[in-house]
């Protein structure tokens, strides 16, 4: 029989609720029992308290777009690429196929690992992950992560890529995954049209839901339009698919998702910078989530996303830190303030508290388990410090001063940072 146990704070703050003053969780085989203040669970429970005065309990925060097998990525590029630095997106994506050729699969592990850690000592208990590897997948089971696994899928050649396909699916629809699946085609212009067909009828079947690189890049408009931009004189040639730019889509990755079917409520879009007005309106009707990674938009200099515009039409908004590849930290805490200084006029310490908490849990489909501190969910919460007694803006205080004391998962403490 497991041991009930409470944990209360200064500070219970829940998305899209008051802040609680006094605030505690009663945690029962790692799930959330019972929320209220500390006097009302003491009242109806003998269980052993552990208060955190001067602190607020928060959920653990979602990053809804990972790539954690590129944690090591920086270490990788000063061993293979003396140094260089990218001028333009199509240069980076070139240097990342370059370093990982260079890579073997166990090069993977420690770096999927070392992600994992810095993760779960930042606050993040959750994560939308793109996987490479189908074989990886154990040590995300194995770790204490809650979130979804999306399967990478790329190539241009149908033949190539159904039996690409066949692995993913067999990775995504495994007995004894501990986590949810999905698929991720990669994006408009390492996916073709006929692809895309193959993954809607493949996702349809099996109910996996879809996360997808979309419009990063003035160099992807470029190529989807008319076959022009660097991806098409210098990516293509790279990786020998000349053949296929016979034939440019004449629209927008948005619109050519949209007439292929893959754009729905369980779509999860990641980037969205060069996204237009038509664009928007077309996300916004077929309920796709969009996930937005300003730090790694910011260091590859490709431009910041209308988030005025997708807050105006209402798009169910969240937010990731990508990879090690293309940003500092695998910290939300740093996307948060980031964000909050790159869209000062259009983003509120509320807007990315929920993005990081019930919106990230919305995007990745784990609502049942993640996203907030309501009965049921996982054990999964933060006690932050640097938090006073005082009411007024207290969730601006702790987003924009707070300090990660302590990290829960399923009601276990994780670390400690003091």
């Amino acid at each position: 029989m497991s041991q009930d146990i409470i944990y209360s704070a200064s500070w219970l703050l829940n998305p899209d609720a008051s802040p609680l003053a006094g605030g505690a969780l009663l945690v029962r085989n790692g799930v959330i029992a019972e929320t209220g203040t500390l006097k009302t669970l003491r009242s109806r429970h003998s269980a052993a308290v552990i208060d955190y005065p001067g602190a607020a309990i928060i959920p653990g925060f979602i990053n809804s777009h990972t790539h954690l097998e590129l944690t090591h990525f920086p270490s990788w590029k000063n061993k293979y690429s003396a140094g260089y630095v990218p001028r333009r997106f199509t240069d980076w994506i070139m240097q990342l196929i370059k370093i990982s050729r260079n890579l073997k699969a166990d090069d993977y592990h420690p770096s999927i690992e070392e992600g994992i850690r810095m993760c779960l000592e930042s606050g993040t208990t959750a994560i939308g992950e793109i996987a490479t590897n189908p074989p990886n997948a154990d040590i995300y089971y194995k770790s204490s992560l809650n979130g979804r696994l999306y399967f990478e899928l790329i190539g241009r050649d149908t033949g190539l890529f159904q039996q690409k396909l066949a692995i993913a699916t067999n990775a995504a629809v495994k007995d004894g995954a501990t986590l949810p699946s999905g698929f991720s085609p990669h994006s408009t212009y390492t996916v073709s049209e006929d692809n895309f067909k193959l993954i809607k009828s493949v996702s349809n079947q099996y109910s996996l839901p879809l996360s997808i690189h979309l419009s990063e890049s003035a160099s992807e408009s470029e190529l989807m339009f008319d076959g022009s931009g660097d991806l098409a004189s210098e990516f293509y040639p790279f990786v020998g698919w000349n053949q296929f730019l016979a034939r440019p889509a004449r629209c927008s990755s948005t619109e050519l998702l949209n007439r292929n079917g893959i754009l729905t409520p369980a779509t999860l879009v990641v980037h969205c910078v060069h996204t237009s007005l038509a664009d928007a309106r077309i996300l916004k009707e077929t309920g796709a989530h969009i996930a937005l990674c300003p730090r790694s938009n910011h260091i590859l200099d490709v431009g910041s996303p209308p988030v005025r515009l997708f807050k105006k039409l209402g798009i169910p908004l969240s937010l990731g830190t990508d990879s090690l590849a293309s940003n500092n930290s695998l910290s939300l805490w740093d996307e948060i303030r980031f964000t909050l200084n790159a869209f000062p006029d259009d983003l509120t310490e509320p807007d990315l508290f929920n993005m990081v908490t019930i919106r990230g849990a919305e995007a990745l489909g784990i609502t049942a388990t993640s996203g907030s501190l309501d009965v049921g969910r996982r054990a999964d919460f933060q006690v932050i410090g640097n938090c006073d007694s005082t009411q007024e803006n207290v969730l601006k205080r702790v987003i924009r001063d707070g300090s990660v004391r302590e990290v829960f998962t399923r009601g276990e403490r994780y670390c400690g940072t003091d």
